[in-house]
C-alpha cells in the first residue's frame, strides 16, 4: 500500500537516493560536527551557559529552518531558531542579522533586557520589510516569505525566551529530592498559531470588523484561510495593503482591502531566574514537536548522555513520523529532500544544559562560541 504512494511522489519531483553528504566550507574541525545525508548536527559544545547540542534534517527542497548559536561577552548565550515558511528568504535574513541586532539594542547600560530583546526583533523585522520594498518591483514573491523566529538568551542568570510563530521552548526541570526525582517539562514559549482557540480569541478581538479573519480551511484553521501562524518576521503582504496586489501569487491575495496589519511582528517575551532545579531547555521548530510531545523529548534527553541529546530527538520524532505512514525509519532515510516534505517538515533541535556553577562564577572565561547551521543539505 505504501510503495505505490512512495512510488507517485517520487514520480512527481525527488530523487530517491540519499543525498551525498557534501563538504561544508565552514564546518568546524570538531569531531562531534558532521552530517549524513539531509541530517547535520553538532553532537556537544562548550558556551558560558553549560553544554549545547545542535542538529537539524532537511526536507524541503530548498532548506527553510536556520539556526545560529552565539556565547561571548557581553550578550551571554544566545539561541536563534529561524522556520521559514514560503522561502528560505526570511529565516536566513534573521539568521543573519539577529545577533547584530540585539548587540546593538543591548549595547546601553542595562544590557540585555526583555526591552532590548523586543528593539531588536523590531531592528530585524524592519530592516527585512525594507529590503522586501526594495526589491518588490523585481521579485514580488518576496513579500510573501516569512519565518517564525524562536530566541533564548541566558545572561547573568536569567533566561529570557522569546517567540513569533509556533516553534517551542521546552524546559526539563527536576522535581523531587536526590535521585529519585523526575524530570518534568514546562513549556516556557506563548506560541501563535490559529489552531489554538487563544489565538483565534485574540484575532477575532484585534480585527472585530472582520468576520474572516480566522477561517477553517481543510480541517485547519489559518489567517485569512491563508497562514497558520498569527506573528511572524516577514509576511509583509499581510502586514501592508501595498504589497497586496496581483503581482504577488493569487494563493496569498487577500481579497478584500486592509487599513491596518493582519499579521503582528510582536514577540512574547518571558524571562526567568534560572533555579538549580533547570536542568536543560529544548528549542525545537514546530517539525518536531507533531511528532513528540514535551514530556516525550525532555525524557529522551534526560535518559541518555548529553552528546547528541539534538541529534536524538530527530531521530525519534522521524521514527515517529515513519511509524504514523506504515514505513520502516530505514526506507523514510532514504527518501531525499523535497519528496521527503510529504512526511516530515525540516526539524532544527538545540539542547542547552545549564551549568549552575559556571554562572554563578558570572564572567568566567570560556572560549567564545559562534555556529550556524548549514544553509542547505
Amino acid at each position: 500500500m505504501l510503495g505505490p504512494l512512495l512510488r507517485f511522489l517520487s514520480a512527481c519531483g525527488g530523487a530517491w537516493q540519499t543525498s551525498p553528504a557534501p563538504h561544508a566550507p565552514n564546518a568546524s574541525s570538531d569531531s562531534d560536527e558532521g552530517r549524513d545525508g539531509l541530517l547535520w548536527w553538532r553532537d556537544l559544545a562548550r558556551c558560558a551557559a553549560g553544554d549545547l547540542s545542535a542538529a537539524l534534517v532537511q526536507a524541503n527542497q530548498v532548506l527553510e529552518d536556520q539556526c545560529r548559536l552565539h556565547s561571548a561577552p557581553p550578550l551571554g548565550t544566545v539561541l536563534g531558531l529561524f522556520d521559514g515558511h514560503a522561502g528560505h528568504t526570511a529565516a536566513r535574513f534573521a539568521c543573519d542579522h539577529f545577533v547584530p541586532n540585539l548587540r546593538e539594542a543591548a549595547s546601553g547600560p542595562r544590557g540585555v533586557t526583555e526591552d532590548a530583546i523586543r528593539d531588536a526583533f523590531a531592528a530585524t523585522e524592519g530592516a527585512f520589510i525594507a529590503e522586501v520594498s526594495a526589491q518588490f518591483d523585481a521579485h514580488p514573491d518576496v513579500a510573501t516569505v516569512g519565518s517564525c523566529c524562536l530566541l533564548g538568551v541566558v545572561h547573568d542568570r536569567t533566561l529570557f525566551v522569546a517567540n513569533l510563530g509556533d516553534s517551542r521552548a521546552v524546559l526539563g526541570k527536576k522535581v523531587g529530592r536526590g535521585s529519585s526525582g523526575q524530570i518534568v517539562a514546562e513549556q516556557l514559549s506563548s506560541e501563535h498559531n490559529a489552531n489554538m482557540e487563544a489565538v483565534r480569541q485574540e484575532l477575532v478581538a484585534e480585527h472585530p470588523d472582520d468576520p474572516q479573519i480566522v477561517v477553517l480551511k481543510h480541517g485547519v484553521w489559518r489567517v485569512k484561510g491563508i497562514i497558520q501562524v498569527s506573528r511572524s518576521l516577514g509576511d509583509a503582504y499581510l502586514k501592508d495593503a501595498k504589497y497586496n496586489t496581483e503581482q504577488i501569487k493569487p494563493k496569498f491575495r487577500v481579497s478584500e482591502p486592509f487599513s491596518r496589519p493582519i499579521m503582528s511582528a510582536e514577540p512574547a517575551i518571558i524571562s526567568r531566574i534560572l533555579q538549580p532545579s533547570d536542568c536543560f531547555v529544548i528549542f525545537a521548530s514546530d517539525g518536531l514537536w507533531e511528532h513528540l510531545s514535551n514530556q516525550e523529548a525532555v525524557e529522551i534527553v534526560h535518559n541518555n548522555q548529553r552528546a547528541g541529546s539534538a541529534k536524538r530527538l530527530i531521530k525519534a520524532a522521524l521514527q515517529e513520523a515513519a511509524r504514523k505512514r506504515e514505513m520502516r525509519y530505514s526506507d523514510l532515510m532514504r527518501i531525499d529532500k523535497k519528496v521527503r516534505r510529504h512526511f516530515h517538515d525540516d526539524i532544527t533541535v538545540i539542547v542547552l544544559f545549564f551549568n549552575h556553577d559556571l554562572l554563578a562564577k558570572g564572567n568566567a572565561p570560556v572560549q567564545p562560541l559562534s555556529i550556524r547551521c548549514p544553509l542547505d543539505n
